[in-house]
Formats: structure tokens, C-alpha cells, sequence
């Protein structure tokens, strides 16, 4: 599967016009393929994530995935689309404080439906990788930092997802944690496609292709 992105712009309505976040922004990811975008604050990075993502809207431009142009996608059809084919990872972990650690990393499925114990056994198995055998059924709020980061990427990951977007994913943690989800997300991510957004050059460096956003518009890096 491939991500084709072309002539994005987005624009906000200011007070005294517009405000013009993404300006022709293309490029394409193919799977298997790991992209970092970084700029200062304000530049559009969570912009272009969540228009990505589909939880925006693109002013113009196109999004395909696949052989879908997401925009066409009507109301009804986009949130399963979305479900089906992206996953999420983002600063802040996001999850559900009564539900344990399994629980969370399952709630993807459990939007559709009842759990199969495939289903259940391949969240357990990502708990594993990630290091969290045994804290299946701990809450949220008995995990540390860097633990609860792990199971959202479990989460983010559990319904093999073409397209992985994460957002500042270690902006929240130490130096030996951020360390450690960098590597686990790279690793976990390698057969999708994933673009990540951060302020951790060195995380930025090790993904295959990096890029920056310079004024609303997107610069790739030459190696």
C-alpha cells in the first residue's frame, strides 16, 4: 500500500482573512517506509497529522491511501476506514482509565464488536513485545510514564494498520524512555508506513526519510 499526498493546503478563517497553516504540501510514503517531520511550533505539523489522520478536513488537496481518496470518503464511511487502516500514537497516551492495559490495547476492537480470543491473544502478544507481560490488567494509573506510552502504541498498532501517525511520542518522557519507545516504535511500525512528528532530532535521524515543514510547506531532506 502507498500514501499519496498532493497540492495539500489548509487554511483557518481569521478575523482579518485567512490564516494559511499547509501550502502545497505532496510527497509519497510506500510501506514499509518511515518518514520524521519537524519544525518550529506553530508550523502545521499536527495540522497535516490530523488531516492524515481524517480527523480534519484538507481545504484542498488530495489524500490517497491505497486506492481510496479520503476526502471523497462520506461521514458514515470514514470512521471505519480510519479504524481499518491508521493507527495513533500520540504525546499524550490517551487512555481509558477504567479499562486495564489490555483492555485498552483491545479497544479498537471492541467499537465493533465482541473480542474473538484471536483478537485477544494478538493484543497480549503486543503487550509482550513491548515489554508488558505482566502488567495485562494493571489500570493506567498503575503505570509508569514510559509503560503507558508502550500500551498505546500497542493500541495504536493491534488492528495492523497500513498507516502509522505519531505525534511528539516521547515528548513527554526522559531521555532513557524516550530512548526506549523510539526504538520499539520504529521496530513495531516497520511493516506499515509511519510518519512521525517530533522535536527529538536524534529520533528524527533514524527513520529513513526525514523532512521539515518550512512556512506551511513540506521540504524533504536530501541524504
Amino acid at each position: 500500500m502507498s500514501l499519496t499526498i498532493s497540492n495539500l493546503y489548509k487554511s483557518y478563517p481569521v478575523r482579518d482573512g485567512t490564516l494559511d497553516v499547509l501550502r502545497d504540501c505532496s510527497f509519497e510514503l510506500k510501506s514499509g517506509e518511515s518518514l520524521s517531520i519537524s519544525g518550529p511550533s506553530g508550523s502545521g505539523k499536527s495540522s497535516l497529522l490530523n488531516i492524515l489522520g481524517t480527523l480534519e478536513p484538507a481545504t484542498s488537496g488530495s489524500v490517497i491511501l491505497g486506492e481510496v481518496n479520503v476526502p471523497t470518503l462520506s461521514d458514515r464511511d470514514l470512521p471505519p476506514f480510519r479504524r481499518r487502516n491508521i493507527g495513533f500514537v500520540f504525546q499524550e497516551h490517551h487512555l481509558l482509565p477504567q479499562c486495564s492495559a489490555l483492555e485498552n490495547v483491545l479497544l479498537p476492537f471492541l467499537a465493533v464488536g465482541r473480542i474473538t480470543t484471536e483478537q485477544r491473544q494478538w493484543g497480549m502478544e503486543l503487550l509482550h513485545r513491548v515489554g508488558l507481560s505482566d502488567r495485562l490488567n494493571h489500570l493506567p494509573s498503575e503505570l509508569s510514564g514510559g509503560e503507558r506510552q508502550r500500551t498505546a502504541i500497542a493500541r495504536a498498532l493491534v488492528n495492523r494498520p497500513a498507516l502509522v501517525l505519531a505525534d511528539e511520542p516521547t515528548g513527554n518522557l526522559d531521555r532513557t524512555n524516550a530512548g526506549y519507545i523510539g526504538d520499539l516504535l520504529l521496530e513495531l511500525a516497520e511493516a506499515s508506513m509511519l510518519i512521525l512528528v517530533t522535536h527529538d532530532l536524534g529520533l528524527a535521524a533514524r527513520t529513513q526519510r526525514q523532512a521539515t515543514l518550512d512556512g506551511g510547506r513540506f521540504v524533504e531532506q536530501q541524504r
